[in-house]
């Protein structure tokens, strides 16, 4: 990319910003897409690194994996990563408080669309580990692994035994546990992170070995287990302060108002 080039990218961050604060998801997406043709794919994974992270989960938020998004595609690991702290402040109140479950899903779909919008294994580790580095990551995942708990402890068992690195076998067909198995990979650290943000009363993942959680969804589990609901709060009390950015466009509203 030319010197003159990159001297046109603060121009397209600036345009891209007033685009998502706007409400304007397309237009972003289509300021991308030709800022790719004119000048290939390292102006939009440029303009994407720069973007305030309260923009760039803005943005992503609308994207999933069934969406098509240069932005999803192209987003660097670390400003991925320091946008999912902010997604939280996407979601409504009355939503986490009625249907958490519903939350945590489509949180499962962004993590998913972004993670495997292509076969780059290296690109994938990379996305996985510096997301699960942060306090907020762990918590994020941990989200996610609170939709099946039951099938988490059990990947957990079998990494524990044989090792992150080989063909982990479980009797759950759940899209979690692939997700959990590549974690492990990417990330022993980020991945343990999230498993005990799930299970705070454990200090490693080896002491999970002998848990069993009961067969009725509806007991108590004997150990402290954070479900899903406490995890979205938990992870809404980690979303940075963004009072010094600018205040988003009133004419479209996400959420809450914690980006005004």
């Amino acid at each position: 990319m030319s010197d003159d080039n990159k001297a046109n990218l603060p121009a397209l961050t600036k345009q891209v910003s007033e685009l998502v604060l706007a409400g304007s998801l397309q237009h972003a997406e289509e300021a991308f897409s030709q800022a790719a043709d004119e000048h290939g794919d390292y102006a939009v994974a440029e303009v994407l690194s720069t973007l305030p992270p309260q923009v760039t989960a803005l943005h992503l938020a609308g994207f999933d994996g069934a969406k098509t998004s240069l932005a999803t595609l192209l987003v660097p690991p670390k400003a991925w990563a320091e946008s999912l702290a902010y997604l939280a402040a996407t979601w409504p109140d009355n939503m986490i408080e009625d249907d958490p479950e519903r939350i945590a899903e489509n949180l499962f779909n962004h993590i998913h669309g972004v993670v495997y919008a292509n076969d780059d294994e290296e690109r994938r580790h990379e996305l996985l580990e510096a997301a699960s580095s942060t306090d907020h990551g762990a918590t994020a995942f941990a989200i996610l692994w609170s939709l099946a708990p039951r099938e988490i402890l059990e990947v957990a068992g079998e990494i524990n035994n044989r090792g992150p690195h080989i063909n982990v076998h479980t009797t759950s067909d759940s899209d979690i546990v692939p997700l959990a198995v590549d974690l492990a990979k990417a990330s022993e650290d980020g991945w343990q992170r999230s498993l005990l943000e799930l299970f705070p009363e454990y200090r490693n993942t080896a002491d999970l070995a002998d848990v069993e959680l009961p067969d009725d969804p509806d007991e108590e589990p004997e150990f402290q287990q954070r479900g899903t609901r406490e995890l979205l709060y938990r992870l809404r009390k980690q979303v940075p302060s963004v009072r010094t950015t600018p205040k988003r466009s009133t004419r479209r509203s996400l959420g809450s108002d914690i980006f005004s």
